[in-house]
Formats: structure tokens, C-alpha cells, sequence
């Protein structure tokens, strides 16, 4: 059974610590769908040491929901978080965020094999590999482009019907354009040009 992430985007309120401000202290903006809507267990590990099969040091991994947590995003995780119905509570404030390494890698692998056939081009398949591939993954994707193990992005080729993908595992491929979080990122960012980096934050929770 696959792992889903949930939540949403806080910010905290301008008006905390003074005489006109009577409300709560972190204000939910937005849930974190519509702007992600993808099953990465790459990014779920990099980010939040969730499914972290690809062993990238988690930049956020269980700190559990904020003891002020918005009533918005109360409403949404907190009763099935206590229940542990969902579970790998965390968040990571956009200052955190905006500081990624972006080239930094995983440990134990150097990329990230996809694949697919053109008749189920919704069934995707992928596979961490290192040098040398495993005789499994080039048994299905074949023999990939000249350079591909140097590459410093996206290479896609086709194997016969299927049609398949090389990545190098770094947190810039795996949280990158080719995926959702730029829109999530996008978003956190223009709040904190209004309320200020660490005044604005993600908080999520996995089935």
C-alpha cells in the first residue's frame, strides 16, 4: 500500500504580540493540494526522512505537529495524527527551504531510473541505481544513451514499447521542475516576502 502526504502552508500572523491582535498566532493559507498532487518517495525522504529508501539526509524528519499549529491545519491532521491514522508528522519553515543544497546527493545511489510502457503510460516503474547498474534495470530499459552517467539532468530514451528516463538523485532533481513542489515553493515564497522567511511554514503528515 503506497504512503500520501498531507497538509498545507501556515504563515504566521503580523499582528502576534500586539494590543489589536486577539486571534491565533499561525494562520493556514493554503492546503498543500491543489499545488502537489504527486507519490514521491524521493522527496518525501529528502524532505522529511519519509519512505527515505534513497537515503538522502532528511532536512525536516519528525518533529511532529507545531504545539501552535493553525486551527486550519488542526482541523485537518491533528485528530488523525493523535489517532495514528496518519504518522511522519513534521514540518520546515520556508528559511530552511530556501537554503537547500540543491546539488547535494544521496549517499548510497548516484540516480533514478523510470520507466513505462507506451500502452500504460500511467503504470510508472523506477529504481534507484549506482555504478554499475543492476543487470535487472538494463534487462528492461536496455542499454541507456552514451553520457548518461555524467548527466546533470533528465535523459529519456526508448526501448522498444517502453520508454524510459534517467535522473541523478540530488535534492534538485527530486524536488525540482519536472516535479510539483516548485508550486508549493512558489506560494511559500510570496508569503514570505510579506511576512518574512521564518514566518511561513509546511506542515504535512503521511497515511
Amino acid at each position: 500500500m503506497g504512503t500520501d502526504i498531507y497538509g498545507g502552508i501556515e504563515f504566521r500572523h503580523p499582528g502576534v504580540d500586539t494590543d489589536y491582535y486577539d486571534g491565533e498566532p499561525w494562520v493556514t493559507a493554503m492546503d498543500l493540494w491543489p499545488l502537489y498532487d504527486e507519490t514521491d518517495y524521493a522527496a518525501f525522504g529528502c524532505l522529511f526522512g519519509v519512505r527515505n529508501y534513497a537515503g538522502f539526509q532528511p532536512l525536516a524528519p519528525d518533529r511532529g505537529l507545531p504545539v501552535d499549529l493553525s486551527s486550519g491545519m488542526r482541523s485537518q491532521l491533528g485528530t488523525l495524527v493523535a489517532t495514528g491514522d496518519l504518522d511522519g508528522a513534521s514540518w520546515v519553515s520556508w528559511a530552511e527551504l530556501a537554503s537547500l543544497d540543491l546539488a547535494s546527493t544521496s549517499a548510497p545511489f548516484n540516480g533514478r531510473v523510470t520507466w513505462h510502457t507506451k500502452s500504460l503510460p500511467s503504470v510508472q516503474h523506477r529504481q534507484f541505481v549506482s555504478d554499475p547498474w543492476p543487470s535487472e534495470a538494463l534487462a528492461v530499459v536496455g542499454v541507456p544513451p552514451a553520457g548518461v552517467h555524467s548527466a546533470t539532468g533528465r535523459v529519456e530514451w526508448t526501448t522498444g514499447e517502453v520508454m524510459c528516463a534517467y535522473e541523478p538523485l540530488t535534492v534538485g532533481t527530486v524536488l525540482g521542475p519536472e516535479t510539483h513542489w516548485p508550486h508549493v515553493f512558489a506560494v511559500m515564497k510570496a508569503l514570505a516576502g510579506r511576512f518574512g522567511d521564518d514566518c511561513v511554514r509546511l506542515v504535512v503528515a503521511f497515511d
